[in-house]
């Protein structure tokens, strides 16, 4: 079975396009680099390409049972930046995928979502897909406006679409200081004495997920995801950003470093809260959360720790 993960070696994809390996299926990654990013199974067929050029698409597309859409050019945080460019760089291509996909013969899509951004601000947690969805972000909104094509396309086309959305993702493959992922930007903010902005008393409150359980998630729901329908990915637990460095915290005191926290006002932007019920998702393929909250954080940690070079000779200051 010749499955297409675009965006597959980004960080969720790589986990993705790895567990899509491990079940059999012939896997080809396509990514816009002459190389992949971040590791993945040599198993795996990697191809650089720009998936707004139809030609292109068209001969990748040929033969291919399963699509997962992972491509994103902006986040939730640059996106207010320039929120032209927010539409411009994912509807367009988002689409033209939509359209060449609908002429083939697919068993089934999934393009992953957001759910951290589509509800907006939460009338009650935790947050199942029947809550409304009021985006309070450019990003959030060209999400939400990619699901609503895709259900358009899947009523009309009968496109076998189903939407993911995944929580707040963490893990070992994620970059610090992109303007996305708290926890690998705080911990590499501690390994290089950086001071770590909270907004608010104590921060936001998020659902933090390892990679790995949201690559199972979005396989679960390609697997076994109803067209037209939307997911959570999500652990069900929140956290604020202070519960989060505590956890930190011990980590960085053992390698005798001492985390420095600046606390700033609130932004009106950041949705206060967002924590996702995934019951839905369960219900449909058992699906849980594998790692735990400490055992993730441990495993970033580690990983940091190694690629940064930092020893534990660092003097507490």
């Amino acid at each position: 079975m010749k499955c297409l993960v675009i965006g597959g070696a980004g960080f969720i994809g790589c986990y993705v396009s790895n567990l899509l390996v491990e079940t059999g299926r012939d896997v080809y990654v396509l990514g816009r680099h002459p190389s992949p990013i971040h590791e993945l199974s040599k198993k795996a067929t990697y191809l650089m390409g720009d998936f707004r050029n139809r030609v292109i698409l068209r001969s990748i597309l040929e033969d291919t049972s399963e699509v997962i859409d992972l491509a994103y050019s902006t986040v939730p945080k640059t996106s207010f930046d320039n929120p032209l460019y927010d539409i411009f760089s994912n509807l367009p291509k988002g689409v033209t995928l939509l359209q060449e996909a609908a002429h083939i013969h697919l068993n089934k899509m999934v393009f992953v979502s957001s759910g951290g951004t589509v509800y907006g601000k939460a009338s009650s947690l935790p947050i199942d897909e029947n809550h409304p969805t009021n985006p309070i972000s450019p990003y959030g909104i060209t999400k939400l406006t990619m699901e609503n094509y895709a259900r358009m396309f899947a009523l009309v086309y009968s496109l076998p679409i189903a939407i993911a959305r995944p929580s707040n993702a963490y893990g070992e493959y994620q970059t610090a200081f992109t303007g996305q992922g708290f926890i690998a930007t705080a911990i590499q903010s501690v390994l290089q004495g950086k001071k770590i902005d909270i907004y608010g008393k104590q921060g936001t409150i998020r659902d933090y997920l390892h990679a790995s359980d949201i690559a199972r998630g979005v396989v679960s729901i390609l697997e076994h995801g109803e067209t037209g329908q939307a997911y959570n990915i999500g652990s069900g637990v929140g956290r604020n950003n202070m519960e989060v460095m505590a956890a930190i915290s011990p980590l960085a005191l053992q390698a005798r470093l001492s985390p420095k926290i600046d606390v700033l006002p609130e932004r009106p932007f950041d949705v206060p809260a967002n924590v996702l019920s995934s019951q839905k998702l369960y219900s449909i393929s058992g699906w849980q959360p594998k790692i735990s909250f400490e055992e993730g954080i441990m495993r970033v940690w580690s990983s940091l720790l190694q690629r940064s070079g930092s020893t534990t000779d660092n003097s507490i200051s």
